[in-house]
């Protein structure tokens, strides 16, 4: 049996528990009739599976104060990683650092933590090794400080926590949705309306696990809003689309690829896109991207705002795209 749903940072190669309660476990909390129910699983652990949106029964997810229901419930569990991430001297781009929080550029091609075949290199690493060994503490031992993240090929601003109370605070932003985060996406032609909002439902792609899609039920409630800030190429036909744009898109929740499924979903999948980059570019875009060498997907997480969860100030950050989508937007720009 495969899951309705699974959390943003879990990825397809991860186990799900089926857990089937009975008629006995009604009265109980859900976490506790979970935990006493899934062998190997502490009521801890499966608070904090529910908190990331991993645990849902009948296509929804479910919450730890919900009151147990007979039937089947399922358990999205993250794949085994390194138990205990190394420190590795990789450099980063700190935008702000406190004692409790750091606020980074992250490049394209880094991983936020470690995975299968992807042990290395990655956002995890480099933090220990710039924050020092007490961040380890911090969210837990495979990821510490780590609170969200971008697609390894995505770059852009992330925050990590460095303190106890700077992780609740952090997480429980993004469990309200209480940040401002801004995408900018160069495109296989434009969305129309140029300016609009992309509400539907996202989960797991019956056709292939290891994406996600557009469902028209079960999955999660995603959120986004959009505004094409520029086309590039006149349109061959009067009344067709240009060839490029750029957009800018603000997520309202962070669903897994939600900005790439939503795109592709309106016709106007992101440039460089390996999986959701479905049909190709008009003949003058592809030999930009040729060009330029740009080999992912052209998305950067620009702007990351939010208050800060234990000083209360206001803080808000916002990096220009990275060189390759630069060289990519100057030629599009040409066409």
């Amino acid at each position: 049996m495969t899951p309705a749903l699974e959390p943003d940072d879990i990825d397809a190669d991860g186990e799900t528990l089926v857990v089937s309660l009975g008629e006995d476990a009604r009265a109980l909390r859900l976490d506790k009739a979970l935990a006493e129910a899934a062998t190997g699983l502490s009521r801890a652990r499966i608070q904090a599976l529910m908190d990331e949106g991993a645990v849902s029964f009948g296509g929804a997810a479910v919450s730890a104060k919900t009151k147990a229901l007979p039937g089947d419930y399922l358990i999205a569990l993250p794949p085994v990683i390194p138990a205990d991430p190394r420190p590795e001297a990789i450099p980063l781009t700190v935008l702000y650092e406190d004692a409790d929080l750091i606020v980074i550029d992250k490049p394209a091609g880094m991983a936020a933590h470690p995975a299968p075949g992807n042990e290395t290199g990655t956002l995890v690493n480099a933090l220990l090794n710039h924050c020092g060994a007490s961040l380890s503490g911090i969210g837990g031992v495979a990821r510490p400080g780590i609170v969200h993240r971008l697609d390894k090929d995505t770059s852009g601003v992330m925050v990590a926590a460095k303190s106890d109370r700077a992780h609740a605070g952090l997480s429980a932003l993004f469990a309200r949705h209480d940040i401002e985060r801004t995408y900018i996406a160069l495109t296989r032609g434009a969305l129309s309306p140029a300016r609009g909002r992309i509400e539907t439902r996202i989960g797991r792609s019956s056709a292939d696990r290891k994406k996600m899609a557009v469902l028209k039920s079960g999955g999660r409630e995603a959120i986004t809003d959009y505004e094409v800030e520029r086309v590039f190429g006149a349109p061959a036909k009067r009344d067709g689309a240009p060839m490029a744009a750029r957009v800018a898109c603000t997520l309202h929740t962070g669903r897994t690829h939600q900005i790439r499924v939503h795109l592709a979903s309106k016709g106007a999948p992101i440039l460089g896109d390996p999986v959701y980059g479905s049909g190709s570019p008009a003949a003058p875009v592809r030999a930009a991207i040729a060009e330029t060498g740009l080999n992912r997907q052209a998305l950067h997480a620009a702007v990351l705002g939010f208050v800060h969860p234990v000083t209360g100030e206001a803080l808000r950050f916002e990096t220009p795209p990275p060189g390759d989508m630069q060289a990519l937007e100057h030629l599009l720009d040409a066409l």
